[in-house]
C-alpha cells in the first residue's frame, strides 16, 4: 500500500521518470532506509550516498558500517564521504546544523555530476514538513515559510512527503528491514527536536488531527501562492 502511495505521488508531482538514475541520501535511519527500500523495490535505478559527519563518535561509525552492509546486501552502489563538521562550522562561523547541511548538499551535487544521475532523493516526510512550518512560524515568516517542504526543489526530490513517520516505521516493521537510530533525535537540545518531542505532542492533545490540519493549511497556502503569482 505504501509503495503504491509513493509511486502515485512520484507520478502526480512529476518528481522523476521510471527510468531515472537516482542518488538516494542514506543516513541509515528509518526514513532514508525506507526511501531506498521503496525506490529499489519499485524498480528504480538507485545509488546511495552516505555522509559521516563525525559528530557522534562511535555512533557515526556504526551508521557507516550499517549502510555499507545494507547496500552490499541490496547490491546498490554506495558513495561515502567523511567531514570534519565542527571544524567547518567554526571556520565559517555557522551552526553545526547549518554546516552539516552545506557540506551534505554540496557533496550530493558533486556525486550527481560524477555519476550522471538525474536527481537526488532525500527522505523528508510529512512530519518533517509540519515541523518546518512550525519552526518558521515561531521564528517569524511570510507566506512562503508556511508552505512546508516542497516535493521538488531543483535537483532535490522528496518522494516520501505523502506519508508520515508512523507509516514509515510500520512499513519497515512489515518488511523486516532494520535501521539505526540517531540518539540526538531523542534529545530536545535542538529547536526542531523541541518541536517534535514537546510542542507537537501538546498540540495533538488539543487536537489529535493537528498535524493533518497543518499539512492541509500548507497545501491551501500553496494554491494561494500559485494564484497570486499568476
Amino acid at each position: 500500500m505504501i509503495r503504491k502511495k509513493v509511486a502515485q505521488y512520484i507520478d502526480n508531482e512529476h518528481l522523476f521518470s521510471s527510468k531515472a538514475h537516482i542518488i538516494v541520501a542514506l543516513s541509515g535511519g528509518a526514513d532514508s532506509v525506507a526511501l531506498l527500500h521503496i525506490l529499489h523495490t519499485l524498480g528504480y535505478n538507485c545509488e546511495a550516498a552516505h555522509c559521516n559527519f563525525h559528530l557522534r563518535k562511535e555512533e557515526s561509525d556504526r551508521d557507516e558500517r550499517f549502510v555499507r552492509d545494507l547496500c552490499a546486501t541490496m547490491k546498490i552502489p554506495l558513495h561515502i564521504v567523511h567531514f570534519e563538521t565542527e571544524q567547518y562550522a567554526t571556520e565559517n562561523k555557522i551552526s553545526i546544523e547549518m554546516a552539516a547541511r552545506e557540506l551534505r548538499y554540496r557533496w550530493f551535487a558533486e556525486i550527481k555530476k560524477q555519476t550522471n544521475a538525474d536527481v537526488i532523493a532525500v527522505a523528508h516526510h510529512q512530519d518533517d514538513s509540519v515541523e518546518t512550518v512550525l519552526l518558521n512560524f515561531i521564528r517569524g515568516t511570510g507566506i512562503n515559510g508556511l508552505l512546508g517542504i516542497r516535493p521538488k526543489n531543483g535537483d532535490i526530490a522528496r518522494p516520501l512527503l505523502c506519508i508520515d513517520r508512523k507509516e514509515i516505521i510500520d512499513y519497515l516493521q512489515s518488511t523486516g528491514q532494520q535501521y539505526v537510530t540517531d540518539s540526538t533525535n531523542l534529545q530536545d537540545e535542538y529547536t526542531r527536536n523541541k518541536i517534535r518531542l514537546n510542542l507537537l505532542p501538546l498540540m495533538q492533545e488539543i487536537n489529535p488531527a493537528a498535524k493533518e490540519h497543518i499539512i492541509d493549511t500548507s497545501n491551501y497556502l500553496n494554491d494561494v501562492v500559485r494564484i497570486y503569482n499568476k
